[in-house]
């Protein structure tokens, strides 16, 4: 492993840094590396200089020294290419040597954070803070429900909302791996009788939210326009399925802009069931949760299965609580219909780090950034850049930390993860309540752990 020391007045070799990161083509940088100014992650060039931001707990400033050309230059769009994958991938390399060790955090400090939900009469949230492979922090605040008064525990069973993706994706790539499956295959190759734009639609693109398919929650919100939620007929996988049947574009050309899409992943369950022969939940149940032992997990379908100690959805209203567990929107699976608890990921989180279902090698796709076609940044449909996203993961660093990333956001429940893999921290934020900010009070409890000393 190459050692090396970055301060205030150092600078680091883009040879020296390839040994560090695979995810840029070298050789290209060396010869003349744009980095433009994009405070979005962190990164400025001054004086060409490419200055990285200070990261809390990491006491140094970093710089590195290229040559920077005209911005009329010819090769302006191939560095542009990199601006995110490969400044951002640098950054890292350099930032990952530094080999300063993390903030002590006592228990009581973290506990603080969410002495809010500390109550025996409102519902609340579970939280788990990992460190070292070991869970440093467990605990539970308030109740599942407000008919049973069963406090939350370790146990308790949460909907993810969106962080069952992550689960969605790693269901496709062990197809892949099974070799049943690839990422370049067409979306029609799989569902041939999906109308002609699909044929523009890879795997891949559905697992980086780069498909542009129409979002079936905005079709049913036209089709369902003054009608009360609790009036809409549920809608699942195969009804999304036809939904998406009676379109006939995309949103914008596959590939070319990233936008988050439910209708992506619900697709990608359908994809499982339709490449393994097995329903979704059972593919689930027999690849994934049965061989982590993550036995209270399941993809929940009224009528078929049960949610053990399960926690439900509130929202706070003038009147006070009302249970808001269920929506037109809920028994989508792919998207966002597993349950689980802070034991359970406990050991997904494991499996994650020792790769006990994927290699290393294998899970790269799934925490690469998706680009254009032609290797340049994504854009949003309004013109800002994209966030970094692989498979299921959002990959954007905090405060100078490499990061896997999620949230999750459905009616009365709110959920995150946060995985710093060089820090080998993971924290994770499971609420039974709608006005909780799930990503903000696990990036508090990181924050905690990357204080200057």
């Amino acid at each position: 492993m190459l050692g090396c020391m970055v301060s205030s007045s150092s600078s680091i070799s883009v040879k020296a840094a390839a040994h560090l990161s695979p995810l840029i083509d070298y050789a290209d940088l060396e010869a003349n590396l744009l980095i433009a100014n994009d405070p979005y992650h962190g990164v400025t060039v001054q004086k060409g200089r490419l200055v990285l931001p200070d990261g809390p707990g990491l006491g140094v400033h970093a710089v590195m020294t290229f040559p920077v050309p005209s911005q009329k230059s010819e090769q302006l769009t191939k560095a542009m290419m990199r601006l995110v994958i490969g400044g951002f991938a640098v950054l890292i390399a350099v930032l990952s040597c530094t080999n300063v060790a993390l903030t002590q955090v006592p228990a009581a400090a973290i506990g603080t954070l969410f002495s809010k939900f500390v109550s025996a009469h409102d519902p609340g949230c579970a939280v788990l803070v990992i460190k070292d492979g070991q869970p440093v922090f467990r605990q539970g605040y308030g109740l599942t429900d407000l008919r049973t008064l069963q406090k939350i525990g370790p146990e308790t069973n949460f909907r993810l909302a969106s962080l069952t993706k992550q689960f969605t994706a790693t269901a496709v790539m062990l197809l892949v791996h099974d070799g049943k499956l690839r990422y370049e295959d067409r979306l029609t190759d799989v569902i041939p009788d999906l109308p002609a734009y699909a044929k523009t639609i890879t795997i891949r693109q559905l697992l980086n939210h780069t498909a542009g398919l129409a979002d079936y929650e905005d079709i049913m919100a036209k089709e369902y326009a003054g009608i009360a939620d609790d009036k809409i007929p549920q809608i699942r996988d195969a009804g999304v399925l036809d939904l998406l049947k009676r379109q006939t574009s995309t949103k914008f050309k596959p590939g070319t802009r990233w936008e988050y899409s439910n209708s992506g992943y619900v697709v990608l369950a359908m994809v499982v069931e339709k490449r393994s022969g097995m329903s979704f939940g059972d593919f689930l149940r027999q690849r994934i949760f049965t061989p982590l032992g993550t036995t209270g997990t399941i993809a929940y379908e009224k009528g078929r299965n049960e949610v053990t100690h399960r926690a439900y959805g509130h929202t706070r209203t003038s009147a006070g609580w009302s249970e808001t567990d269920q929506s037109s929107t809920s028994a989508t699976l792919g998207d966002g219909g597993v349950y689980t608890s802070l034991d359970d990921l406990e050991k997904w989180d494991g499996a994650l780090a020792h790769h006990t279902l994927l290699t290393a090698k294998e899970m790269e796709p799934a925490l690469t950034p998706a680009t254009a076609a032609n290797g340049a940044p994504l854009q949003q449909s309004d013109g800002s850049l994209a966030p970094l996203y692989g498979f299921g993961w959002f990959l954007n660093p905090y405060r100078g930390h490499r990061r896997y990333a999620h949230y999750g956001e459905t009616v009365g429940f709110r959920t995150a993860i946060q995985r710093f893999p060089d820090d080998r921290l993971t924290v994770i934020v499971l609420a039974n309540r709608a006005e909780v900010d799930a990503p903000a009070l696990a990036e508090s409890v990181a924050a905690l752990y990357f204080r200057k000393r």
